[in-house]
Formats: structure tokens, sequence, C-alpha cells
């Protein structure tokens, strides 16, 4: 596994991207927190620089990599974050290691499906395959972001690119793990979850920006699992780095709290 690490200091942040995204997603976070921290962030198996078959690439073993990862540099306390998939994976990891964890922070995470999880998977795998993955992740990517820019074009770029071999596997997947094993992670914590929220999606994949004050279904659910929620309003959904001064003051904060 790829990873970088810097800093010193505990509990040592441990950062982990989303579905067809790098390390390099958390650079703002790096780069704030390795004043009074250990800090690592990690390529996920097919990501990056770190390799993997797509038969491989599954919530359930990135879980397993990222807790492996903390146990083998004997980090002694951490505290997780992840975006997008990441938020599933950090909490994943948290199973293995719960006595290691001091708090998960999750950055605009979602749910895609509560019940039934082999028929949650088909229905994502039709959906993908209806559409052709490349169109699918040209499209999924695409609206994660309100405001054009390089930036965002890059990213695109970059997602649909890399994930060609194993998002069409990798994506039915989270949504298996949403309907049958989200449920048990969170009554698997015994750490404090801060969420940090800037979209909500609604069936069909599409994005809107949230405004203080508003809910959906995922901020019920994490509010109804003892989340403290926080909305970063006006933001599309890489909150780390399209509001990297919100995300950190927050995540500061939280670090005083745990």
């Amino acid at each position: 596994m790829h990873f970088v690490r810097s800093g010193s200091g505990s509990p040592a942040l441990v950062f982990v991207h989303g579905f067809a995204c790098t390390h390099e997603d958390w650079r703002h976070q790096l780069r704030r927190f390795e004043r009074a921290h250990e800090v690592l962030a990690c390529d996920l198996r097919g990501h990056g620089k770190t390799p993997g078959r797509p038969h491989e690439c599954s919530v359930e073993h990135y879980g397993g990599d990222v807790a492996a990862l903390v146990n083998n540099l004997d980090l002694p306390r951490v505290l997780l974050g992840g975006h997008s998939m990441g938020c599933r994976v950090v909490l994943e990891a948290a199973r293995l290691i719960p006595d290691k964890v001091a708090g998960i922070v999750l950055v605009d995470g979602s749910l895609n499906a509560t019940s039934d999880p082999q028929a949650a998977e088909a229905a994502a795998r039709a959906t993908v395959e209806k559409l052709g993955y490349s169109r699918f992740a040209e499209a999924l990517f695409r609206q994660m972001f309100f405001k054009a820019s390089p930036e965002a074009d890059a990213i695109v770029a970059r997602a649909v690119e890399s994930s060609a071999e194993f998002g069409p596997q990798l994506w039915p997947r989270i949504t298996r793990w949403d309907a049958g094993s989200m449920d048990a992670a969170f009554a698997a914590l015994r750490a404090p979850v801060l969420a940090i929220q800037s979209t909500t999606r609604n069936a069909q994949l599409q994005r809107a920006p949230l405004k203080p004050g508003d809910t959906s279904p995922w901020i019920d659910y994490l509010r109804s699992r003892g989340a403290r929620v926080e909305i970063v309003p006006d933001t599309g959904h890489f909150t780390q780095l399209e509001a990297p001064d919100a995300v950190n003051r927050l995540i500061a904060d939280f670090l005083k709290a745990v």
C-alpha cells in the first residue's frame, strides 16, 4: 500500500480517499495537521500508486488494509478520516481496531441502499451496464461539482481513466456494503463521529448543495446513530478540497473534544 506520512503527535490522523480518487485529495489536511499530529494518507488497492486486482477491490478489503496499516505502523491511537467511499472504509476499519480509534471524521458520505444487499448490488450493476462504465463514471463525477474549474476537470478525468478496470465491480460492491453492513459498522463503533456534509443526493445520484439547517435521509441517519453533523454550505462533493479552511477548523475542534 502506498501512503504518505509526516509530522508527529497523537492521535495520528489517517485519511482515506473516495471512489476513483487518491491520497492527494487530502493535501490541505496533511499540511495543516502535520504541525501537531502524525498524519497519513493512503492509496487504496487499485487507486493511485497502490496495485490491486478488480476482484480485490471492495469496502471489506479496503477496511482491512487500513486497519493493517495502523497496526503495522504501531500507531496506538488514531483519528480515521474518510471522504465519500472512504467513509465506508474507515467505518469498516474501525470494526477491526476499535481500541485504537479515538474518533472518526466522515466527509460528505452517503447511503446508496438500505435493504436486501444482493438486490441492491444487482440494481447498481444494472445501472452501470445500461450506461456503459465510462459514461456512468463521467456523469457520476461531473455532477459532484457545482462550479466549473480546471481542478474539477482534472478530477473527473482522473476518475474516469483510473477506474476503468475496477470501477464496474467496485461501485456495485459499495452499494451492497451500504445495504448489508452500514448498520452493523455504526453499531460497533466505540468512538465519536463527526460528519462534515456539503451535498445531498437523490435516487438518480444527482447532487445538490446543502444550506445551514438543511437535512436529508443521510443526515437523519447520521444523527440517529449519534454523529455530530456539520454542514459546509455552497460547496461541492470534494469538501476537503473546495472548502479546506472550514473542514480543517471542524476537524481541529473535533480533535480537542476527543
